[in-house]
């Protein structure tokens, strides 16, 4: 009887010791996880911030070229 009882316990053990170690295990894939989604999300940023910038440049400096042919235009007739 003391025999099965030690072995319940050790067996019991075991386990708990197995299910801590699964637990560490699985919050060290979560925190890589979350990890690369971080590194995901700023690399998105910034492809996401760098295509804005390139759109809104590229709409600015033809504005501005427009801006200049007008302003070109309207000296040359003055003279």
């Amino acid at each position: 009887m003391k025999l099965k009882t030690t072995g319940l316990l050790i067996a019991s053990l075991l386990v708990l010791a197995g299910c801590d170690q699964a637990e560490k295990s699985a919050q060290q894939l979560m925190g890589q996880a979350a990890e690369a989604a971080k590194q995901a999300i700023d690399d998105t940023h910034k492809a996401a911030e760098e295509a804005l910038s390139d759109a809104t440049g590229n709409l600015i400096s033809k504005k501005e070229s427009k801006d200049d042919e007008e302003k070109s235009e309207s000296s040359s007739q003055e003279i």
